[in-house]
C-alpha cells in the first residue's frame, strides 16, 4: 500500500530536484540528526561536483572534444584510457597531443574522489577505501576479491536519509547524492589498482558490482540508472559489464521500482526486506511506514516478470529482533503468496553490529533453524557470503568514525528500545505464525544471479 510518499525519482511540485529536508544547510563532516523513523529524501547540500567524462555520453564526449578544436576521434581514445585502461594519467595516453595531454585531463578528468584511508582484510583480499569528496563529503567503496570473480561494492550517496536504526550510515543522515562520474569513478579506482597488482590474486578486473555502499540507491535513481547503462554499455562508451553481475538494492521505494521495469534495466534487484510484517519492519525500514511490504513485493514479483531476473530478498539478522522461527515461517508464506517459490532468493545476512547499539547478529543455531524453516517451505536460501569483518565491519562505520560523534547516543538508545517493544508485542501473535509447509530444496547452492557482499557494507 503506498502510504502518500511522492515518487522519489521526480522533484516534489514546485521544488528543485534538490531541495533539502531540513531548514538549514550541513556543514562538510557534520551529522545530520533524524528523529525516529523520520525519511529525509532530500540531501542538505546542493553543491554540485566538477564535469567529468564519465557524465557524458559519447556524443555529449564528441561535442565537448570538438568545443577545444580537437577532432571527433579523440572522444573515443579518451574513452578508451577511462573505461579500457582504467588511467587518468597523461603520460600514459601517448597516442593523444603530448601539447594537449594536459588540458584535455584537467578538462575531462577532474578529481572527484581523494583516498582518507584504506583498511584490508583477508590477506588483502578485501579492501576497505574511505574517500573524500570535492566538498568534504565521505563515502566507502570494499573491493572484495573471490576465486573466480571481484566483486565491489559502491557508495551512490554520502550518507543515507533512510534512517534504518541497524545501520551506520542510517543514522548519518543524507548529505547528497552522488553524481554518475563520482559513483563510476569507485569502479575505475577500483580496476586500476587490479591492474597494477595492488590486490593479491594476480592482474585482473572487477566482474561484479553491488550497489551496498552508502546510502539507497533508488533515492538517487537517475544517476545510478545512468551508471548501470555505462557499466553495461560495451567499451569504450562504458565498462562492458554484464547487466547479471550488477546489483542494485533498495530498502523498499517501489514506484523506483516500477520505473527501473518502464526503463527495461535489467540489473539484479535486491530487496532488503529485514521482516516480514509491517509492525516490525515500520521500525527497522522506516519507508516501510510509505510502501509496505505488500507494495515493495508486488513491484519487486513486477521487476521478475518483465526480466526474467529472480530477485534477492536480503534479510539482516538481528538477535531476538526478526530471527524467530515464526517469522521465516511468515516470510516463507507471503513469498510464495505473491509469486511462487522460484522468483526469489532469500539471502539471510548475519548482523554487523553498529557501534553504539546493544544489537548483535542471531545466534548460529537460531540462524540456522531460520534457514531451515525458509528451505523446508522450498525457498532457495543462501546465507551471505560476510567479508572484512575486523575492518569497521559496518556500512558507514568507516566514515562514522572520521565524523565521530556521540550528540545523539539517548536518541538512538530509545529508539532501540521502542524496536524491541514492537519485537516482543508480535512474537507470539498468532496471526504471524502460518501453517503453509513445503518440500524442502536440495543442497544450497550460491545464486549465480547476486554476488558476495561485505560485513563492511
Amino acid at each position: 500500500m503506498n502510504r502518500d510518499l511522492p515518487d522519489p525519482t521526480v522533484p516534489a511540485q514546485g521544488t528543485a530536484p534538490d531541495l533539502p529536508d531540513l531548514s538549514r544547510e550541513a556543514i562538510p563532516g557534520e551529522k545530520v540528526a533524524l528523529a525516529p523513523g523520520q525519511l529525509q529524501l532530500r540531501p542538505t547540500r546542493r553543491g554540485k561536483p566538477p564535469a567529468h567524462l564519465a557524465d557524458l555520453t559519447m556524443d555529449e564526449r564528441i561535442e565537448a572534444v570538438k568545443e577545444m578544436g580537437l577532432p571527433a576521434f579523440r572522444a573515443k581514445q579518451l574513452s578508451v584510457h577511462y573505461f579500457e585502461h582504467a588511467t587518468v594519467d597523461p603520460e600514459q595516453m601517448t597516442d593523444l597531443p603530448k601539447d594537449r595531454r594536459e588540458e584535455l585531463v584537467a578538462r575531462f578528468f577532474p578529481q572527484l574522489l581523494t583516498l582518507v584511508s584504506m583498511q584490508s582484510a583477508d590477506n588483502g583480499a578485501t579492501q576497505k577505501m574511505l574517500w573524500r569528496l570535492f566538498d568534504g563529503s565521505l563515502v566507502e567503496s570494499v573491493l572484495m576479491r573471490y576465486t573466480g570473480r571481484v566483486t565491489l561494492c559502491i557508495s551512490s550517496e554520502a550518507g543515507c536519509g533512510m534512517n534504518c536504526p541497524f545501520c551506520a550510515t542510517g543514522q548519518m543522515g543524507l548529505s547528497r547524492n552522488l553524481s554518475t562520474a563520482e559513483i563510476l569513478e569507485q569502479v575505475r579506482i577500483a580496476n586500476a589498482k587490479l591492474a597494477a597488482g595492488e590486490v593479491p590474486g594476480g592482474v585482473g578486473r572487477v566482474s561484479n558490482i553491488v550497489f551496498m555502499g552508502m546510502g539507497e540507491p533508488l533515492a538517487n535513481y537517475r544517476p545510478v540508472a545512468t551508471v548501470c547503462k555505462r557499466l553495461n554499455a560495451a567499451a569504450p562508451e562504458g565498462f562492458g559489464m554484464s547487466a547479471r553481475n550488477i546489483t542494485v538494492s533498495t530498502v523498499g521505494l517501489a514506484p523506483a521500482v516500477r520505473k527501473l521495469v518502464k526503463e527495461q534495466i535489467p540489473v539484479t534487484l535486491a530487496v532488503s526486506l529485514h521482516a516480514p510484517d509491517d509492525a516490525l519492519r515500520d521500525e527497522l525500514v522506516p519507508i516501510n511506514t510509505r510502501f509496505d511490504v505488500d507494495e515493495i513485493l508486488s513491484a519487486a514479483y513486477e521487476y521478475f516478470e518483465t526480466t526474467g531476473r529472480r530477485v534477492s530478498i536480503e534479510y539482516a539478522l538481528i538477535r531476538d529482533i526478526n530471527d524467530q522461527a515464526h517469522r521465516a515461517q511468515l516470510l516463507a508464506e507471503r513469498l510464495i503468496a505473491k509469486g511462487g517459490k522460484h522468483w526469489i532468493h532469500v539471502n539471510p545476512i548475519p548482523l554487523n553490529p553498529v557501534k553504539g547499539s546493544k544489537w548483535t547478529a542471531s545466534d548460529p543455531m537460531v540462524e540456522k533453524h531460520f534457514v531451515e524453516t525458509l528451505r523446508a517451505n522450498g525457498i532457495r536460501t543462501t546465507v551471505r557470503d560476510t567479508r572484512g569483518s575486523d575492518i569497521d565491519g559496518a556500512c558507514g562505520q568507516l566514515a562514522a568514525t572520521v565524523l565521530e560523534t556521540d550528540t545523539h547516543r539517548a536518541d538512538r538508545e530509545a529508539r532501540v528500545a521502542r524496536v524491541e517493544a514492537v519485537a516482543g508485542r508480535t512474537e507470539d501473535s498468532e496471526d504471524l505464525v502460518g501453517v503453509g509447509t513445503g518440500p524442502a530444496t536440495g543442497p544450497d547452492a550460491t545464486d549465480a544471479d547476486v554476488t558476495g557482499r561485505a560485513d563492511a557494507f
